[in-house]
């Protein structure tokens, strides 16, 4: 279908804008323009019970999360989410708007994943952080007030590819059990001949953003073909948990998600596989301008809703129990 009118116009008040492409900037300007970008289109950020800065340890040094608490009595079911940015860009804040969204929509304590940046830290930097914040946060369940038995992974593009590589590592690694991961436009081939989009639309995120970022964080082409930097590389995908895997109808990166869904199918895991017509890449935290990015995030809650065992979001918003913290203070 053509460009979602929406999309459409939001692209075109960028261009009047004069918006140069992230990937001609340097990489601090690029960060700086990705996240205000991120903010002017996210919209008015939901309310929650509670949001949480503090750092966690990491493998070579604390890693900084961020944690969303829902009303309600605990413990709740949790859910990690790793950010988008091509692992070059973002922060906790990049993903802040959808964290509070899955949060009340789903009922769960969200745990947003600060794992360290390229260019400065090249793979595997970020899949080592990323795993072994989730295994930390597993470990932790009774005194964060969180239901480890009930927990998935979930991001977008980079983070995506992050969640998609850290239920690799849980299960080949002995865990933790994951009940779900979902998967959105996620990058899984880093050696894939990019196809483009279709009738040769010139969008902001390109074939030429997809080659910078992973310049940026490979530190050698070869590099590419390791299943934890290409999870549709792994030769064995059976054994993984069920899946969300969401793609949009614009964006590069689509050929490899769906391929990604088909593989995790013939491998025997649970798979549910959405295209979103007339979307770009990144539309997830466009909440503020696009109709389809509230319709995902009531996609996404409902089938977390399902594989964390929750039968409605808000069942309970009797906030009486001791809620577990991720840190002392700094709560709002």
């Amino acid at each position: 279908m053509p460009l979602d009118p929406q999309v459409r116009d939001l692209l075109d008040r960028r261009a009047s804008a004069g918006t140069p492409p992230l990937y001609s900037m340097s990489v601090a300007e690029a960060r700086a323009a990705d996240i205000a970008a991120i903010k002017a289109a996210g919209g008015a950020v939901e309310p929650v019970a509670a949001v949480e800065d503090t750092v966690i340890p990491g493998p070579a040094g604390p890693v900084s999360v961020r944690g969303y608490l829902p009303h309600g009595t605990g413990p709740f079911p949790l859910l990690v989410y790793f950010f988008g940015g091509g692992w070059t860009l973002g922060s906790v804040e990049t993903s802040d708007g959808v964290c509070r969204a899955l949060t009340n929509a789903v009922g769960c304590r969200t745990v947003a994943i600060g794992y360290r940046l390229a260019p400065e830290h090249k793979f595997p930097a970020a899949v080592e952080d990323c795993y072994a914040a989730v295994r930390w946060l597993a470990d932790h369940g009774d005194e964060l007030g969180t239901d480890t038995s009930r927990l998935a992974v979930a991001g977008d593009s980079a983070g995506g590819n992050l969640a998609a590589v850290t239920a690799l590592l849980a299960r080949d690694r002995g865990g933790p059990p994951l009940s779900g991961q979902v998967l959105l436009y996620p990058n899984t081939d880093q050696t894939f001949d990019l196809p483009g989009v279709p009738d040769g639309h010139d969008l902001p995120f390109n074939e030429r953003s997809v080659r910078w970022y992973r310049d940026n964080y490979l530190p050698d082409n070869d590099d590419g073909a390791n299943p934890l930097a290409s999870p549709l590389r792994a030769p064995d995908l059976s054994g993984l948990p069920p899946a969300l895997v969401i793609t949009a109808e614009y964006d590069p990166l689509r050929a490899e998600g769906i391929r990604y869904a088909t593989r995790l199918q013939d491998a025997g895991v649970d798979v549910e596989h959405v295209d979103y017509p007339g979307m770009i890449h990144g539309f997830l935290t466009m909440l503020g301008e696009l109709d389809a990015s509230r319709q995902a995030v009531s996609q996404i809650a409902a089938y977390l809703r399902t594989r964390l065992d929750l039968r409605t979001s808000g069942e309970d918003t009797d906030h009486r129990s001791a809620r577990g913290a991720l840190t002392r203070g700094n709560s709002m």
